[in-house]
């Protein structure tokens, strides 16, 4: 078998399957184990997968930087923003992380709407200037471009200082063996810190992380107050994560 047509073979199974085994999988197509970590090594490092102890998962299409996954922005992130932004109270105080998907849900919040709205994404912070009753809280710290949100040791500190009744959580990735993933170490500590400072941590994610991971893991999805996401999702990813609160609503 060609390496091109091993390759494809690889990405097919992960499809499928959600997960690959190294030596099962040299076993099956008649190949040393060898190779296809060789394989997988090289998909890794062209983002179409992410290398785990024995195999694979699927990679998370979330590795575009901002601006690209902002112009491709779905109806299904639109859909998840809406959604999420009319389950917003008078009077919380709320933290919305950076991403896409947040800023669908900042866009969408009722221009009535008295809460609070701590932030570290100055992409966000912008979507609620056209918020007049919103009262907007932002995190510095070390800009980290890719997502445009802040990190680094002066955004834990503030954020330690925080206490909110909901935090927004933007992921890359969610899988039932590596939870809740992104693709940076700094970002994916924040995030958890942001998450042990809040009463519930709602996670609003589209079709296509579901099933996928990312390097760095934020938690385990027991620890997901709720997942919004996508109607209609495959059975076999219904079954993955049939252990956490879902909602699904049509796009």
């Amino acid at each position: 078998m060609l390496t091109t047509e091993r390759k494809a073979l690889i990405q097919t199974t992960l499809r499928r399957d959600g997960r690959l085994i190294a030596k099962t999988f040299s076993r099956e197509i008649g190949v040393s184990e060898d190779t296809i970590r060789r394989d997988l090594r090289e998909l890794a490092g062209e983002g179409l997968l992410q290398r785990v102890h024995g195999g694979a998962l699927p990679a998370s299409p979330a590795v575009a930087d901002f601006a690209a996954r902002e112009e491709l922005a779905s109806p299904a992130k639109a859909a998840l923003g809406r959604y999420a932004a009319h389950h917003i109270r008078s009077g919380q105080i709320v933290f919305l992380d950076g991403g896409t998907t947040n800023v669908q849900l900042a866009r969408a919040l009722p221009h009535d709407l008295r809460a609070t709205v701590i932030t570290h994404s100055p992409s966000i912070a912008v979507e609620l200037v056209r918020h007049p009753l919103v009262d907007v809280q932002i995190i510095g710290g070390q800009l980290f471009k890719h997502s445009i949100v802040t990190t680094g040791a002066a955004s834990a500190e503030a954020i330690a200082r925080i206490r909110a009744d909901t935090y927004f959580m933007g992921v890359t990735g969610l899988h039932p063996d590596l939870g809740v993933t992104t693709g940076d170490a700094e970002e994916a500590a924040i995030k958890r810190l942001i998450a042990q400072q809040s009463a519930e941590t709602v996670v609003l994610a589209s079709r296509e992380k579901l099933g996928a991971a990312s390097a760095y893991q934020i938690m385990p999805l027991a620890e997901i107050t709720m997942l919004v996401t996508e109607h209609g999702l495959p059975a076999d990813l219904t079954r993955l994560l049939d252990h956490i609160a879902i909602e699904t609503i049509p796009v």
